[in-house]
C-alpha cells in the first residue's frame, strides 16, 4: 500500500538558513534510497542532500534560491511498503570536496588569522560604498567578504534582486587585485594588472571553467600566502624501523580490510611533538595579539579525490592507538571521495598534513592553513645510504617540510619541532611515551 511520506532536510550542523542551488529532481520521477535530490551551499562547500527512501516524488516543497535549515520540508514522497522502508535513517548533508592546504586547496577558514578589515590583500577601488547604502547579501556571504577584507557593499550584486553572490565578491577580488597600485596607494599590495592574452592566437586552445570548490578555494589560498609570513623546514626522518613494524601491521590487520599506511604513524608522530611543543597547536584570535592554545588534538589530512582535494579532520588523534587511526583514515577517505564526507568533520583541525609520498617529489612549500599556525608537507621516502658505525648502510628516509607561521613560531622552535619529529619517527617507541 502507498504511503506518502516526508522528506526533510537533515542535520547539516550549525548552518541555518541555506541556499538551494539545484534541485536535481523533478515530480514523477522513481528514484531509490540514497539518490541526490538537492544541492545546498554553504559558506565552505556545496552539499547533496540524498533520499533517506525510495519511491515516486509526489510533490516539490523547494526550488532554486529557498533558504532552508535542518527539519525544512525538502518533498513529499509516495513510498511503498516495500520500498518506502528506510535503507537507513537519513544521513547527513554530502559536501563534495573542500579546499585543503597547499598544495592543497585550503578550506574556508572559520576565523580569520587578522582582523578581516586589516587584510592588505584586497584593494578597495572598485564599487565606492554609497553613504547609508544596505548590500542585500546571505549572512553566509557576508561572513565570507569579511573573512576576505571584502567590504559587501561595495560589491555590485548579480543574484536576484540584486543580491550579492559568492561569485560576486570572488570576481570583485579578481578585480581588485589586477588593479595597478601607485606606491602611496593604501594598504593593498602593489601589484600591476593581469594581461589580457588571446591565447588563440597562438594555436588551438580550450576554455574549461574552474570548478566551484578551485573557486573558492583561490581566494583563500591567497589571502594565507599573503597575510601569513610563510616560512618553510626541512628534514628527513628515518622510517625504516617504523616501516617494517607498519607492514608487519599490515598483514595482521589486513583481514579486517584496514590497511596501516604511513600516514596513521604520521598522525600519531604529530600528537606527539604537538604535545612537547604546545604552541604549534595552537592559533591566533581574531585580533591577532592573543594566542589561543587547544587542549584538543584534531589532525586535518588532505585527501586526494576525482573533484579536487580536501581536508576531512581526524579528532582526538591523542586518544587513538595506530591501528584506530589507519582504520579512521581510510574510512573518511572513501567518504570524501564519494562526496559522503559531512561538513562538520572537515571543521576544528588543530594542526595539517599534506602527504604527497604515495606519487612523489623530495620536498615542496605547503601553505598554512589558517587559522593553523603549521603545516606538515611529506614527500616520497626514497633509500638512502646513511653513515652508522664507520660505515655505510641503506636507510629508508623520508622527505619532511614543516611551513609555520613566523609571526608566532621563529625558526629555533619550527626546527626543534621537525628534529623531535623526526626522532619519534625513527623510533615507534616514543610514540607510547
Amino acid at each position: 500500500m502507498a504511503e506518502i511520506k516526508q522528506v526533510l532536510v537533515p542535520d547539516i550542523g550549525d548552518y541555518k538558513d541555506v541556499s538551494i542551488i539545484e534541485v536535481m529532481v523533478k515530480v514523477g520521477d522513481t528514484i531509490k534510497a540514497e539518490d541526490n535530490l538537492v544541492t545546498l551551499e554553504t559558506d565552505k562547500a556545496a552539499m547533496e542532500v540524498p533520499s533517506p527512501y525510495a519511491g515516486v516524488i509526489n510533490e516539490i516543497k523547494v526550488k532554486v534560491g529557498d533558504k532552508v535549515s535542518q527539519g525544512s520540508l525538502i518533498l513529499l514522497l509516495e513510498s511503498s511498503d516495500a520500498a518506502g522502508a528506510p535503507q537507513k535513517s537519513q544521513p547527513d548533508v554530502q559536501p563534495p570536496p573542500a579546499p585543503a592546504a597547499a598544495p592543497v586547496a585550503a578550506p574556508v577558514a572559520v576565523n580569520p588569522v587578522a582582523k578581516p578589515a586589516e587584510a592588505p590583500v584586497i584593494p578597495q577601488v572598485l564599487q565606492p560604498a554609497m553613504e547609508g547604502a544596505k548590500a542585500h547579501a546571505s549572512p553566509a556571504i557576508r561572513r565570507l567578504a569579511r573573512e576576505l577584507g571584502v567590504q559587501v557593499a561595495q560589491v555590485k550584486g548579480s543574484g536576484e534582486k540584486g543580491r550579492v553572490t559568492k561569485d560576486d565578491v570572488q570576481q570583485f577580488i579578481k578585480a581588485a587585485l589586477a588593479q595597478p597600485r601607485g606606491a602611496a596607494g593604501g594598504n593593498g599590495l602593489q601589484v600591476l594588472a593581469m594581461p589580457v592574452v588571446d591565447f588563440a592566437k597562438f594555436g588551438a586552445i580550450e576554455t574549461r571553467p574552474l570548478s566551484r570548490i578551485k573557486k573558492i578555494s583561490g581566494a583563500n589560498l591567497h589571502r594565507n600566502w599573503v597575510t601569513i609570513p610563510h616560512i618553510t623546514q626541512f628534514d628527513e626522518a628515518d622510517i625504516t624501523e617504523m616501516d617494517a613494524f607498519r607492514k608487519e601491521l599490515g598483514v595482521e590487520y589486513a583481514k579486517q580490510n584496514i590497511k596501516v599506511t604511513p600516514l596513521a604513524f604520521l598522525v600519531k608522530a604529530v600528537v606527539v611533538a604537538l604535545q612537547q611543543f604546545p604552541e604549534f597547536n595552537a592559533s591566533l584570535d581574531a585580533s591577532g595579539e592573543n594566542l589561543v592554545f587547544k587542549q584538543y588534538f584534531h589532525i586535518g589530512v588532505a585527501v586526494d579525490t576525482p573533484d579536487g582535494l580536501m581536508v576531512p579532520v581526524l579528532r582526538d588523534a591523542d586518544k587513538k592507538g595506530i591501528v584506530q587511526i589507519a582504520k579512521e583514515l581510510g574510512e573518511i577517505s572513501a567518504r570524501a571521495r564519494e562526496k559522503k564526507i559531512t561538513a562538520a568533520e572537515m571543521q576544528g583541525g588543530c594542526f595539517s598534513i599534506s602527504s604527497l609520498g604515495g606519487i612523489g617529489g623530495t620536498a615542496f612549500t605547503p601553505i598554512i592553513n589558517a587559522p593553523e599556525l603549521a603545516i606538515l608537507g611529506v614527500s616520497k621516502a626514497i633509500i638512502k645510504p646513511m653513515h652508522q658505525d664507520d660505515t655505510f648502510v641503506a636507510r629508508l628516509m623520508l622527505p619532511l617540510s614543516l611551513s609555520y607561521d613566523h609571526r608566532v613560531i621563529d625558526g629555533a622552535a619550527a626546527a626543534r619541532f621537525i628534529v623531535f619529529l623526526s626522532q619519534v619517527l625513527a623510533d615507534t617507541r616514543r610514540l607510547a611515551l
